[in-house]
């Protein structure tokens, strides 16, 4: 019921005929915020609930919940929607929980932290045919410079989308802290019985947002750095296909606009130094920025401003390739981290374990077959004309969709 109404916390809302049971401690994880016929905070009453030894069910046949309206909202319950569920003072800051790592494995904790970005809802099915969907937010404070909490229920996923990156603060209360042996990093996820307070209004969630505003300049974008990480949009979404001219107009067309644009390729790679040893294809990055670190001294500059807590680093691909079509060239588009893993399908130490032959063999594979190649193209400062190129998905073009589409059917 409550899916079906989109009853997020923070939202007034009025409950009737709710059933009263004592909890079990252990076993109880899934909150039903209930009460009778009387307008309540979601958040206020769930921080009843979380320190009460009752919990509060809804029946379908017998419960209701509904919005309050607005005449019907008292006015006393409205400072309560920015009070986080627990005290305001207990939550781990983003950089201890880094600093803890596999201590906090599997732990249930608070989280005060700001919104980086939001990643687009990732849709899949599983082995077992069920529909399922995920959305991954970066969050950041004065001790972390990126932190991934991940959604997984369509309730917390909706209200993710609501958030606006560096604007927004959250006071997360039980998220399950959990090790990710795939990017070597903690995470946090989102779980039945999290409650999130948007824009708390406590003096430390004050603090945070005086920081997020003071620092927004010299914290980078997403945008900057999210191609040595996979980005978090289904591909299924992008359907425009273009050719190498095309791109180019739109790409004019959209000249000074912030949103990024989309697009699909089916074009040879024309360029790829992979086996040029004057070409540099594997650097080091930050692994808690994502930046190209310096070489000579394998430090962040973004994240270690002092000695406390140098941040680790890792190898990845970061190359740049020219794709080419019966059209044009595109010079110069950003082929990195797991992207280009999969597009050449192997890892960086796999890749430097080759001989300087078997990298020529490999470039050939691609610089002789067409692909179908999805792009985002997105305002940098950094590239040259002041926009980037970035290669999402490169694989081998099946040669009757290839040609379908060359043809004309659904071009744009």
């Amino acid at each position: 019921m409550l899916n079906e109404h989109h009853i997020f916390p923070s939202v007034l809302v009025i409950i009737e005929n709710p059933l009263i049971q004592r909890k079990e401690l252990e076993r109880d994880e899934k909150f039903s915020p209930a009460t009778p016929r009387k307008s309540f905070d979601i958040n206020f009453l769930c921080m009843f609930l979380q320190f009460s030894h009752c919990k509060l069910l809804l029946s379908e046949n017998h419960s209701t919940v509904k919005v309050c309206s607005s005449y019907e909202v008292d006015a006393k319950l409205i400072s309560l929607i920015h009070l986080p569920v627990k005290e305001s003072c207990d939550y781990y800051s983003l950089g201890d929980i880094v600093a803890n790592g596999h201590s906090l494995d599997g732990r249930i904790i608070n989280v005060l932290a700001a919104v980086r970005s939001v990643g687009e809802p990732k849709y899949f099915t599983t082995s077992d045919r069920r529909k399922g969907q995920r959305c991954e937010v970066k969050l950041y404070d004065e001790t972390e410079s990126s932190f991934a909490m991940i959604c997984w229920d369509n309730e917390s996923i909706l209200l993710a989308q609501s958030w606006m990156p560096r604007k927004t603060v959250i006071f997360a209360s039980d998220v399950r802290i959990s090790f990710d042996k795939f990017r070597n990093c903690m995470t946090a996820t989102v779980i039945s019985k999290t409650i999130i307070t948007t824009n708390p209004d406590t003096p430390e969630a004050n603090i945070l947002l005086n920081f997020i505003r003071e620092n927004k300049e010299t914290i980078p974008l997403d945008d900057e750095i999210d191609s040595y990480l996979k980005e978090s949009i289904n591909l299924n979404s992008i359907v425009d296909v273009y050719t190498v001219e095309q791109l180019k107009v739109k790409a004019l067309k959209n000249e000074g606009k912030a949103d990024p644009f989309y697009g699909i390729l089916y074009a040879y790679i024309s360029t790829l130094n992979i086996d040029d040893e004057t070409t540099k294809v594997v650097r080091n990055r930050c692994s808690g920025c994502g930046y190209i670190v310096n070489e000579a001294s394998s430090t962040c500059t973004t994240c270690n401003k002092d000695s406390s807590g140098f941040k680790s680093v890792f190898l990845s691909f970061d190359m740049l390739i020219d794709l080419t079509d019966h059209t044009g060239t595109l010079h110069s588009c950003g082929l990195t981290g797991s992207v280009a893993e999969e597009t050449l399908g192997c890892t960086v130490n796999e890749f430097l374990a080759m001989t300087d032959e078997q990298k020529t063999t490999l470039k050939w594979q691609f610089l002789l077959e067409r692909s179908k190649i999805y792009l985002k193209f997105f305002l940098s400062h950094r590239a040259r004309g002041g926009l980037r190129i970035s290669v999402l998905s490169c694989k081998l073009a099946d040669p009757i969709e290839a040609s379908r589409n060359l043809s004309g059917q659904r071009n744009v």
